[in-house]
């Protein structure tokens, strides 16, 4: 059989050729590079063409839907990160950042080859459902998630609001041989709007005694959080907050401008929070905050664990940096790759892996992640039970009945804070008067 190439596909290679050929004078590898650049693209042509003239099925070999499968696998087979966005997706994302969309409130990216909940958004179905930080997500739909790319699985977990969606989830076994507990769970999908900054209090004195020790965990970073932040911050500086906690512990991160924001409160004006570094000088950029405001210099503990990825890794990279708080908790998750998110102006767009963050002492955060301080593990029977207290509204105060479940890691961020307390005010006692002027 003899393929017949279509005239506009010749004449497109014509002009793709001509274009790459140019009127200069090239060295030998960049005109081989130039003639691989037109064969595969003659070759792309091709196979479109082909599939096209003798696919059996008709109704599936629209250009549309074959170049946009072609653009998905593409991007796809770059990185977990990297995508093309049809129309639906693309407005999807522009909805996300900014705070409000419909489906199960699950954060999920990949870990060790599975499809892993990084994090149940409060008062969410999911939440509420008892979903949890590390819980594999084996089927969406009856469909496998087994070679369902990250960005394809949260697609098909969002949707129209008050639809169904069944779940088959594995709860890894906590310490015990076996491939650990298999759940299936039905939801229906609700608006999601996602309040960041939560749980904002001076900690009660059966945890704190009479050490006045704030505490903000911040959920993500949205649009909102700055604001959100800033105002609760200043409601605890109202009230006599000495020293702070802030927990970033199953934060998957967000906005990296968000982050950097947040960071650049307590750090001194101008200072870098987070650098990038691409293939490009352009892509080679230094993050410094934008408001003026800062905040005073008390004590601060940030708390991470194996959750806390991206934008919380960034906040809690520099504050350990620059020597500004301790951090506490385990190793973070290692996210630490910028996308830049290109409009292609017909509605579509494609999220690209540009570059990877830097703190500010240049250490690389993308599959590192930012070692605490201090090393606090939990099981995953202790973080689980955590969470479900949580979602009990057990997390401060058990209700009655309910036992009491302890957070070592915040109770050891508590200690730490204390202990600086007691050695400024020794170090304040020892401190020689100044003498009075004669």
């Amino acid at each position: 059989m003899i393929l017949r190439i279509p005239r506009w596909c010749l004449t497109l290679g014509v002009v793709l050729f001509l274009l790459l050929m140019g009127s200069g004078v090239y060295s030998v590898r960049l005109l081989a590079q130039q003639e691989d650049s037109y064969q595969y693209t003659l070759l792309f042509t091709r196979i479109i063409e082909l599939v096209r003239q003798d696919y059996v099925d008709a109704g599936k070999v629209q250009y549309r839907d074959l170049i946009y499968a072609a653009l998905r696998g593409m991007l796809n087979s770059l990185d977990p990160h990297s995508q093309f966005m049809d129309e639906e997706s693309f407005a999807e994302m522009q909805k996300d950042t900014k705070g409000q969309f419909s489906g199960l409130g699950l954060v999920v990216g990949l870990r060790d080859g599975f499809l892993t909940v990084l994090s149940s958004i409060e008062e969410t179905p999911s939440f509420r459902a008892g979903i949890l930080s590390g819980d594999r997500i084996l089927k969406i739909d009856n469909k496998s998630t087994d070679k369902m790319g990250q960005q394809d699985a949260v697609k098909r977990l969002k949707g129209v609001r008050g639809t169904k969606v069944k779940l088959m989830i594995m709860r890894p076994s906590m310490g015990q041989e076996g491939p650990g507990e298999i759940l299936e769970i039905e939801l229906a999908r609700e608006i999601i709007k996602v309040a960041t900054v939560r749980d904002a209090k001076i900690l009660p004195e059966e945890l704190a005694g009479g050490d006045q020790i704030g505490y903000v965990r911040i959920e993500q970073f949205g649009e909102k959080t700055e604001e959100e932040f800033e105002t609760v911050l200043v409601d605890l500086e109202k009230k006599g907050m000495k020293s702070l906690i802030l927990d970033l512990r199953n934060n998957p991160g967000g906005l990296l401008d968000s982050a950097v924001e947040i960071a650049g409160k307590f750090l001194s004006k101008g200072q870098v929070v987070v650098s990038t570094q691409g293939r490009n000088s352009i892509q080679g950029v230094d993050y410094r905050p934008k408001q003026m405001k800062r905040h005073p210099a008390y004590p601060m503990v940030v708390l991470v664990n194996g959750y806390s990825a991206s934008g919380a890794e960034i906040v809690a990279g520099a504050l350990k940096d620059l020597q500004r708080a301790i951090l506490i908790g385990e190793r973070t998750f290692g996210k630490g790759s910028v996308q830049t998110v290109q409009d292609l102006g017909n509605g579509t767009g494609i999220r690209l892996t540009t570059a990877k963050y830097y703190t500010p002492s240049k250490k690389v955060i993308h599959e590192v992640g930012v070692e605490p301080h201090f090393s606090a593990p939990v099981t995953e029977m202790e973080e689980r039970s955590l969470l479900q207290a949580r979602a009990n509204r057990g997390y401060v105060s058990p209700k009655p009945g309910q036992r009491e479940v302890r957070d070592t890691q915040l109770d050891r961020a508590i200690g730490i804070l204390k202990g600086i307390r007691i050695y400024q005010e020794r170090v304040k006692s020892m401190t020689p008067a100044t003498p009075a002027a004669s």
